[in-house]
């Protein structure tokens, strides 16, 4: 391009040059007679030669101008598509909103058309190499329209830093959470984002981003806080064999590597642990409308490890089916490997539509014969849109879940030969509205589940229980075919959003269960405030184990009848508050 512009400048002085020179010779025409030639021949004077030389550069220059005003359109283009950017539809630049899987395409150049001088009766042309037709450039899937009201997509609309090579990514998740029954261990479960009553605690620290170069990618991204021990604790098959998988992949929420092709719009393949989005909202809690999701969203998966393929027919649809280990799973509970995959359609700038459906795997631990199927279904509408106004956005999200296991002694539909009926069914419904060019934000919503065999409910953590033990069966909160659970829960959300990077959140949280659940003033730890290893069993009053699963042997086992036992305090309905910081680059 710089080369372009030194042609086009050293030309302009030429022709100045020669213009100062033919005016030169006009003069001199004006004061001296010059020879006459022969009337019958044809021969050019000097003068005319000129002229047609100072046309052919004239020409030249155009030409030149032409090349350097194409070059100065494609370049943003290319530039664009290789940082993964676009711009939004008010103009400013902004980062594509498919997940990182989104391919980068890059725009065809045209060919400048040939110019053409006429110079007195002559003509010269200068005619630009054959090539063919200029081709309508692709843009990147999902990036032709603004996506940053949705529910579970990140709101950033510019790269704090980019690269060709890699473009970073830092996320930052801070909370403070008080609990109204007031645990006295400050323990709190039901939650994949809550876990500690009255303290400031870091949630997530992410640090991580995209690699892209020659259609290469890798993504990874750690996490460090409650998140690392939280995560993990709800899959349980990192209690199967060996190589403790639990912390190998702890401090990773995202770690794949894959492949992009250049067919269609885009098809990537990639293979690691990647988020699964089942339920809509995001795993971190920055893309999110609330911090506390209702139950069909935090009961549900946030990650698979295994293998994607995500396809773009167009623009606007993606079809991705996955191979993976199992359900929110590092490993393989049992042999069998779990089928799945999405569909996520944007047909208007509008309107967001995401099925998610999973069949095939044997997800519970030690039974390996017990099939699991689910469907998880989206859609989001924006219904206002007014940027203008002091209430300038309004949209809605409603997800709702369908699934249940069967084999193993267990049935979808509770018949006799099968077993007890073991299902899952649940919806959740929100509404956002945005003030003062989305600085400001309220969102109202909740939900409903029904999960007989509580085969997705989160244990609670008794006595230090996790998913893995309670595959033998706590004593405390069972998880047997047929044990029945039923909840609801609502919350109002406020939001004040200074800069994109940033959100201040103040959240309510009203949550019920049909069955003792949330944890009580007494906490859900044993005297004197610590674990003693043995979860599957009743614990004694004084703190140590009876290593009895019946009530009957704890009793006599901790020598002082049913008062020598310990319970955990476990209650019917949760209330709370929790302030957030939340920070993503």
């Amino acid at each position: 391009m710089l080369k372009s512009l030194l042609q086009v400048l050293l030309a302009s002085m030429f022709i100045l040059l020669l213009a100062a020179l033919a005016s030169a010779q006009s003069t001199q025409d004006k004061s001296t007679t010059l020879a006459k030639v022969d009337s019958g021949s044809t021969e050019k004077t000097e003068q005319q030669e000129m002229r047609e030389e100072l046309r052919a550069l004239r020409a030249e220059v155009e030409r030149l101008r032409a090349e350097v005003e194409q070059q100065k359109t494609v370049k943003p283009a290319l530039d664009s598509s290789a940082s993964g950017g676009t711009s939004n539809n008010a103009g400013s630049p902004a980062i594509a909103t498919a997940p990182p899987s989104a391919p980068a395409v890059t725009a065809a150049p045209s060919v400048a058309p040939p110019v053409t001088a006429t110079a007195g009766t002559s003509t010269v042309a200068t005619a630009a190499p054959e090539s063919a037709p200029p081709t309508k450039a692709k843009i990147d899937p999902f990036s032709d329209w603004d996506w940053t009201w949705l529910n579970g997509n990140p709101r950033t609309k510019d790269a704090a830093f980019d690269s060709k090579f890699f473009t970073p990514e830092i996320r930052a998740d801070v909370t403070y959470t008080y609990d109204f029954n007031k645990p006295q261990d400050n323990s709190m479960g039901g939650s994949s984002e809550l876990f500690r009553s009255n303290e400031i605690q870091l949630e997530q620290l992410g640090i991580g981003g995209d690699f892209h170069f020659d259609n290469v990618r890798a993504r990874f991204m750690t996490q460090f806080g409650m998140y690392s021990t939280a995560t993990v604790r709800n899959d349980p098959s990192t209690a199967k064999g060996q190589w403790n998988l639990a912390d190998a992949d702890r401090y990773l929420s995202e770690a794949y590597a894959g492949y992009h092709i250049n067919a269609l719009n885009g098809i990537n393949i990639d293979a690691g642990i990647f988020m699964s989005y089942i339920g809509l909202f995001s795993y971190y809690n920055f893309d999110n409308w609330a911090y506390q999701p209702s139950y069909v969203s935090s009961n549900t998966p946030w990650f698979f490890q295994g293998l994607r393929v995500q396809i773009f027919p167009t623009p606007h649809l993606k079809i991705e089916p996955w191979l993976i280990n199992g359900w929110q799973s590092y490993g393989s509970s049992n042999s069998r490997k779990g089928l799945g995959g999405q569909i996520k359609w944007t047909p208007y700038p509008w309107m967001n539509i995401i099925s998610n459906n999973y069949g095939l795997g044997h997800d519970d631990l030690y039974i390996p014969n017990r099939g699991r199927v689910h469907t998880d279904n989206s859609i989001e509408i924006k219904y206002y849109d007014r940027p203008e106004k002091t209430l300038d956005k309004m949209a809605f999200s409603f997800t709702g879940d369908m699934g249940c296991e069967f084999g193993g002694g267990v049935s979808c539909h509770g018949d006799t030969a099968g077993g007890p009926k073991q299902s899952f069914i649940g919806y959740m419904l929100y509404d956002r509205t945005w003030f003062k060019k989305d600085k400001y934000a309220f969102t109202i919503g909740g939900g409903q589940i029904n999960n007989p065999g509580r085969y997705l409910v989160l244990i609670p953590p008794i006595n230090g229980e996790t998913a893995a033990s309670a595959a033998i069966n706590s004593p405390y909160f069972t998880g047997n075919p047929g044990d029945p659970f039923k909840a609801w829960d609502s919350s109002f959300t406020f939001d004040y959003m200074p800069k994109q990077y940033i959100t201040f959140r103040w959240e309510y949280d009203y949550r019920h269960a049909s069955v003792p659940y949330w944890s009580g003033a007494g906490g859900v730890t044993p005297p004197p405030g610590s674990n003693n290893g043995f979860p599957q069993y009743y614990a004694c009053s004084s703190g140590s184990s009876s290593m009895q699963s019946t009530l009957s042997a704890a009793e006599s086992a901790c020598g002082g009848g049913a008062s020598s036992v310990w319970f955990p305090d476990l209650r019917r309905d949760e209330q709370l508050i929790d302030i957030d910081i939340m920070v993503k680059f």
